[in-house]
């Protein structure tokens, strides 16, 4: 919500790094189908090897793991789960498959956004419920206080990031990263938030003609980079809470994962 106040997102000036940035990004997306062209077999082999990252990948960051020959029963063939670890990969899995689905008709929203939570925590207390005590996110903010109210919070983003998509108040490559960015400072679940925030980028992407987000795993590509994404989102979220932050460390990080990700459908790779 800090990055869409007073319309700071819409004055926000760019240096010549991240123009070149959103330029590269852009102009992937303009030839993306050129990519997409492939035989539909290899297009669906695409998909499916996506798929499977993003499970393993996503969940894997935030400690989750299972063996590895239990993912294509668990995700593709909807074998049952065994343990609380199984639950939250098939979980995962049927999100992401809901999100590819349908992102055309769903709408960024609180409610939305709790139902992915209870997606990917099914078997938890807690599943889609906003936290009910402070949670603190070192990594990201040493020493910054939690927000108390995460339900109003949220509410504030969802309605902010729409207003400035529906106005056209800043190009969705600004306010997409802005979106998950402030989600994650924002942190409104007790546990899972950077699994959400990261189904998140996948449907506002999506939902804004990225299509690569379809055929090549960002959580893949975040997890080989994990280091400079927290040293970034740290760097990012010093001063968020006063609404004195620079976002373009945590922006430059996601359009780069974004452009590596358009490279590696252009070379045919998930």
């Amino acid at each position: 919500m800090m990055s869409f106040r007073g319309g700071w997102l819409a004055n926000l000036r760019f240096p010549f790094d991240t123009v070149g940035l959103l330029t590269d990004v852009a102009e992937a997306r303009g030839r993306q189908e050129l990519y997409t062209r492939q035989e539909p077999q290899r297009l669906k082999a695409l998909r499916e090897t996506a798929l499977i990252q993003s499970v393993e990948s996503s969940n894997r960051i935030e400690g989750v793991t299972i063996a590895p020959d239990r993912l294509v029963p668990l995700v593709l063939e909807n074998a049952k789960p065994r343990d609380r670890s199984e639950e939250e990969t098939q979980g995962y899995g049927r999100a992401l498959d809901w999100i590819h689905a349908s992102a055309a008709d769903l709408e960024i929203t609180p409610d939305l956004l709790r139902r992915l939570h209870r997606l990917i925590q099914e078997g938890s207390g807690d599943a889609g419920e906003w936290r009910q005590a402070p949670n603190g996110i070192p990594e990201l903010q040493p020493g910054a206080p939690p927000l108390a109210d995460p339900q109003a919070a949220i509410d504030e983003l969802c309605l902010s990031y729409r207003h400035v998509i529906n106005q056209r108040l800043a190009p969705p490559l600004l306010a997409v990263p802005a979106l998950v960015f402030d989600f994650l400072c924002i942190q409104p679940f007790r546990e899972g938030n950077g699994r959400v925030s990261r189904l998140l980028s996948v449907l506002a992407l999506d939902q804004h003609g990225f299509e690569v987000v379809r055929y090549v795993s960002l959580a893949r590509l975040i997890e080989e980079s994990r280091d400079d994404y927290y040293d970034v989102m740290r760097r990012s979220s010093e001063g968020w809470h006063e609404g004195k932050h620079d976002i373009l460390p945590g922006l430059n990080y996601f359009l780069t994962i974004v452009k590596r990700a358009y490279g590696k459908l252009a070379a045919g790779q998930a």
